[in-house]
């Protein structure tokens, strides 16, 4: 929602806020902040917060960089309490000179989408998250004990998750986020929360919020919400399905196919982004998390699926991302790619229903992704 600068200080006069979070992702998505008092967000606004570069994982600078919280992403923190009420902003950063800091990934992602706009395109990005629910010990501290032992659609007294994930989905809507579906996944303690389509920069934001309600609710329920890779050496790995919807300038709902192809052309070159952990190549191969660069209309073991909904082949399933992605340049990776595509006329390969055993098994000409971080970071620096 679009608030001014004299919206959000009436707000948070009227409502009771006390504090204010300042808040934005290092280069490798996980979120920071800095809180100030109710009574300096004026000043935030007009000149924003210093902080340490330099203590920023991913950060080049080595010196300050300031936030100033960007108005649209004001939003109540609903477990604090409702006297004295806690807020977030996410923030742009700049240099002291005014300058946007270039490294910020959500700068990255919001200028990935105003080119897109500029050929023509929109893009809608929907994500489907999977975490493993561990219970704590005495301490607090987590253990790799599963919460439960179910399975794949399991329903309570089997599935133990239901109740922490309508908490979390409740969460997430009382901070103006709504989740499509939840479900117990394949993985004993293992959970997916589906999200609505939204533009690129809000489903990103609203990605890092997610991550954040779920550890959240799980402490408040004494657990701990692990979104690694590969929790658990003999279980399926947590993966981050990423949807895309391509449209016109005009809101038309368009076909994608060189949309598509041009994220297979360049998968290799992005995987060290998508799977950015050495523990992300153990799940990529196994449980039909996917291994080649295919695609497919109906196979959920491909790297891309491409469901049939409404008489329609529209919506991109990207099913390689992991949820320790940082999704701001996930998204300004998949939008640059699928662009090019676009651009050079790239035509997809034919798809591939087989399974990924038969594929090993048959076709030796079928390409397939990096297979460990020091292969996908090869990629990425040649490319």
């Amino acid at each position: 929602m679009l608030y001014t600068k004299k919206d959000i200080l009436q707000y948070i006069e009227e409502e009771d806020v006390k504090f204010i979070r300042l808040a934005f992702c290092d280069a490798f998505g996980n979120q920071k902040n800095i809180a100030i008092i109710s009574s300096e967000l004026e000043k935030a606004f007009d000149r924003g917060v210093p902080f340490d570069a330099s203590a920023v994982a991913g950060f080049s600078a080595k010196s300050d960089l300031y936030l100033f919280p960007d108005p649209s992403t004001l939003s109540v923190l609903p477990w604090r309490p409702s006297h004295g009420k806690v807020v977030r902003f996410y923030c742009n950063i700049f240099y002291p000179d005014g300058t946007p800091y270039e490294n910020d990934g959500r700068a990255l992602l919001k200028k990935a989408v105003a080119d897109a706009k500029k050929e023509g395109f929109l893009c809608d990005f929907g994500s489907e998250f999977e975490f493993y629910l561990f219970k704590s010990d005495e301490d607090g501290m987590p253990t790799n004990i599963p919460y439960d032992r179910a399975g794949y659609l399991d329903i309570a007294p089997l599935d133990k998750g239901e109740n922490v994930r309508r908490e979390i989905c409740f969460t997430l809507e009382d901070m103006g986020i709504t989740p499509e579906s939840s479900h117990h996944e394949a993985g004993p303690g293992q959970n997916e929360v589906d999200f609505r389509y939204s533009d690129a920069l809000s489903a990103a934001d609203n990605a890092v919020t997610f991550k954040s309600v779920v550890r959240t609710v799980a402490a408040r329920n004494g657990l701990h919400a692990d979104f690694s890779p590969k929790p658990l050496a003999d279980e399926s790995g947590n993966g981050m399905h990423i949807n895309l919807l391509l449209r016109s300038a005009a809101g038309k709902f368009i076909g994608a196919e060189a949309f598509m192809a041009g994220i297979m052309e360049h998968i290799k070159e992005m995987t060290a982004f998508l799977n950015p952990l050495e523990e992300s190549y153990k799940r990529l191969g196994e449980k039909c998390a996917p291994k080649y660069i295919t695609w497919s209309h109906e196979n959920r073991s491909q790297l891309i699926r491409v469901p049939y909904v409404k008489g329609n082949y529209d919506r991109i399933e990207l099913r390689s991302p992991d949820p320790c992605a940082n999704p701001y340049i996930a998204y300004a990776l998949l939008l640059r790619a699928g662009l090019d595509g676009i651009k050079k006329g790239i035509k997809p390969s034919q798809a591939v229903d087989a399974d990924t055993d038969d594929i090993s098994r048959g076709t030796g000409s079928i390409d397939s992704l990096p297979m460990s971080i020091e292969e996908a970071r090869v990629f990425a620096l040649n490319s």
